[in-house]
């Protein structure tokens, strides 16, 4: 293997680590400690959830408010959902591209800005403008898990994403209290007034003690597959979270799902053919990423239906023969013991990954949640059996929570942390909006009359809850396949508290080599980083500081290749030459003359694949295949002869000589 050093002093995160310096660099950015740092992260994600739930206790006044039907005051909810689930995967790719504390500072801003413009209109046109422009803070969460990994020293690492994971349970939970109060006592506006006080001194916060880190890809910004993702992912949450209004049949919801496919098709295929696409399609299909956001989607829906559920049983009233009538306070003082329990088990979740790994951690959650929704199944006429149960699940739920953007992390290039956060936000917010409009339907197909209201039945609620069992069931056996513990690929050695982006191009003899992959690894078995090469050939790892490590590059058609390397904490570019293609080749043997006859490897389909000639001796060679079954075909017009052998291609060079009788296969390790 060649592998060339150049200079290039337009790599960004050049700077070389310095063992017990500042976490990263930031013009007028305070050097502070760990816990500072990763308190002022998680307060962030605590205001997202909180400004999410503030309207919910508020939601059945607006009608009256703003004059308005309740169907079109439901906007302000859904408002912020579509709003968030897009531009949480946009601003995870932006975060990776251009900076993560710079993306938060953006992030904050929209908020703050959408809290203003909420907390001063008088119409719903403007409420809805406000609480869309506030959705654009759900992109904090994954953007400030990406950056704790960035800037923490390793061990500090699964106790922040525990807290981070925690805190989103605790925001909740705090705005299903403090809303009904605020607003009995100060008015709905006011509820929007607290936000932006919140975010205004976050914003503070982040830019004095916050670091920015130094690992960024770089590259373009793919605004035409950011469009597509957006109108696919706006259709398909309009589709889902109006279909109770619209009708699940209605012409409305047909027509937004079709949207969202026809459009979602388009963009699948155009992320595979760009140079930097938004969304790396390939490296999410991959089993343990595959996984990790299969197991997130389920955990979104089990999520919420806690948050639902809970809040309905504990305000129905009694006459309905389940429920306690409590008011919108009790019920949120009611609920504070779960927001209170996932701050508790921060500590708890990060000493279970510590111990167990991050896999058997999401199982136990999962599980845990499952038996706290049981308790609510069969405890739903007591009260304390109902906030008991009610808490188990949350505990679960935060113990899985912290799991999972580990797994995520853990799985994908350093240089991808945020963007692979970002589409799990995504999805997390997909199984959110079903799980809502799976309660609201299955909550509305039996009721019982209680006087001139219409409330769900028990058997409702029940049904609902064995759902949410059944789902958080589902994500522990997802879980099981995930790979075990191990050290994650996001480590980083004691001191070395800054990483360099190093980038370069695989290429070989004719040209760039598109989808390479590219590890790094100590010399003692430590992996380091991944990189898969764009389409140009154009690799990014993140390597923490100087030293020794070891590359090992491979690629379809080539062979495998290492080389050890001295990385000297330069700016510096390192270009991979792969110098050995993998081939099929062999040689007719005859008594004939074979020079010049024609090869020809087809499939079994009669598909013909490739062809040569041979040379004057009859030796022949072709470009290895994908591995499989195939028939290779000797033809000589000349003699007025013709050979076929039947061959089993593996992901090695073969030599196959071709001759009248049984063939004589040989496979070449290289």
């Amino acid at each position: 293997m060649v592998f060339t050093q150049r200079v290039d002093q337009r790599v960004q995160g050049s700077s070389p680590a310095q063992p017990g310096g500042p976490t990263a660099v930031g013009r007028g950015t305070i050097e502070a400690p760990n816990w500072l740092v990763v308190t002022v992260v998680a307060l962030c994600g605590t205001v997202v959830t909180l400004q999410q739930t503030l309207v919910v206790t508020v939601l059945p006044d607006f009608p009256q408010l703003l004059n308005t039907s309740a169907d079109n005051a439901s906007w302000l909810v859904t408002a912020t959902l579509l709003t968030g689930a897009v531009s949480t995967p946009i601003v995870g790719r932006l975060a990776d591209m251009f900076g993560k504390r710079r993306l938060m500072l953006a992030c904050l801003a929209t908020l703050l800005a959408g809290s203003v413009v909420a907390g001063v209109s008088g119409s719903l046109g403007m409420l809805v403008i406000g609480r869309s422009l506030q959705g654009v803070g759900a992109a904090l969460i994954p953007v400030g898990i990406s950056i704790l990994r960035d800037v923490l020293p390793p061990e500090r690492i699964n106790v922040a994403v525990a807290l981070m994971g925690a805190t989103l349970g605790l925001g909740g939970a705090a705005g299903l209290l403090l809303s009904g109060t605020i607003y009995q006592t100060l008015g709905w506006h006011s509820l929007f007034w607290l936000a932006a006080s919140l975010a205004v001194i976050l914003l503070v916060a982040v830019r004095l003690l916050v670091p920015e880190s130094l690992v960024r890809t770089g590259g373009r910004f793919d605004y035409l597959g950011a469009v597509l993702l957006s109108v696919a992912v706006s259709a398909l949450l309009l589709a889902i979270s109006k279909s109770g209004s619209w009708g699940w049949t209605s012409l409305a919801t047909i027509a937004s799902f079709l949207v969202a496919i026809v459009v979602f098709l388009a963009w699948v295929p155009y992320q595979l053919r760009i140079n930097d696409p938004l969304v790396d399609i390939t490296t999410t299909t991959e089993r343990p990423v595959l996984l990790a956001n299969s197991a997130t989607f389920l955990v979104g829906i089990a999520m919420f239906v806690n948050l639902l559920v809970t809040v309905q049983l504990l305000q129905i009233p009694p006459v309905a023969g389940y429920g306690f009538g409590l008011t919108s306070t009790q019920a949120g003082l009611a609920m504070a013991p779960s927001g209170l329990a996932t701050i508790a088990m921060a500590p708890v979740a990060a000493t279970f990954i510590g111990r167990l790994g991050p896999k058997v951690t999401l199982i136990t959650g999962m599980l845990v949640m499952a038996a706290g929704y049981g308790g609510l199944i069969f405890g739903m006429r007591s009260l304390l059996l109902v906030v008991i149960s009610s808490t188990v699940a949350a505990m679960g739920g935060s113990v899985a929570s912290a799991a999972i953007p580990l797994l995520i992390m853990r799985s994908v290039p350093i240089t991808e942390t945020a963007s692979a956060n970002g589409l799990n936000g995504l999805v997390r917010s997909i199984g959110m909006a079903i799980s809502s409009a799976a309660v609201a339907a299955l909550l509305t197909a039996s009721t019982i009359a209680v006087g001139p209201v219409l409330l769900p039945s028990a058997s409702a609620f029940e049904s609902v809850l064995w759902l949410a069992a059944g789902v958080s069931v589902v994500a522990a056996l997802i879980g099981l396949p995930l790979p075990g513990r191990h050290a994650p690929v996001a480590a980083r050695p004691a001191g070395a508290r800054l990483e360099q982006v190093v980038r370069g191009v695989v290429r070989a003899a004719g040209g760039p080599v598109p989808r390479a992959v590219v590890a790094v690894i100590r010399p003692d078995g430590e992996q380091i980083d991944w990189s898969r090469a764009e389409l140009d050939g154009g690799y990014a790892l993140a390597l923490p500081g100087a030293g020794r490590y070891v590359a090992v590059t491979s690629a379809e058609g080539w062979a495998p290749q290492s080389e050890l390397f001295d990385h000297t904490g330069d700016a510096t570019v390192h270009d991979i030459v792969l110098q050995r293609p993998l081939t099929l080749n062999g040689r007719i043997r005859s008594t004939d003359d074979v020079g010049n006859a024609m090869i020809a490897l087809a499939r079994p389909s009669g598909e013909v694949i490739a062809t040569t000639r041979t040379d004057p001796t009859g030796a022949y060679t072709l470009p290895l295949p994908r591995a499989g079954q195939y028939v290779i075909t000797a033809v000589d017009a000349a003699a007025q002869q013709c050979l076929s052998r039947s061959v089993t291609v593996t992901g090695q060079s073969m030599t196959i000589d071709i001759e009248p009788g049984a063939p004589a296969v040989r496979h070449v390790k290289l």
